[in-house]
């Protein structure tokens, strides 16, 4: 798999692309509400919106750091969940397409 493919999964179709709005406009409000308002539970609108793996990544993050680990690793975590939880979609829309098209891989045999 090249870094073309690797993208277009990733950012350039309808799936993805509708997948990776709504976490970032989730991110926006809740640094929106942080700066304006108390932002009570906002905060967990990413995480929920990037689970399960956002999970696995900040049960990683909690495993190696205990309370003390910085916000940033566990932003990252939710970053890095976004984009692999895209890709998924993408390559689940793609092999979705491919099976309706009728498109097979010829049998060597």
């Amino acid at each position: 798999m090249n870094a073309r493919t690797l993208s277009r999964l990733t950012f350039a179709n309808a799936a993805s692309a509708a997948y990776l709005g709504l976490v970032g406009a989730s991110v926006v409000f809740e640094v929106a509400a942080a700066l304006f308002t108390d932002p009570g539970i906002v905060g967990i609108w990413p995480v929920l919106l990037t689970a399960p793996t956002s999970l696995l990544a900040a049960g990683a993050v909690g495993a190696v750091w205990g309370m003390d680990a910085p916000v940033w690793y566990l932003v990252g975590g939710v970053v890095i969940s976004a984009l692999v939880q895209s890709f998924a979609l993408g390559a689940l829309l793609e092999a979705l397409r491919g099976r309706r098209h009728g498109r097979t891989r010829p049998s060597r045999g």
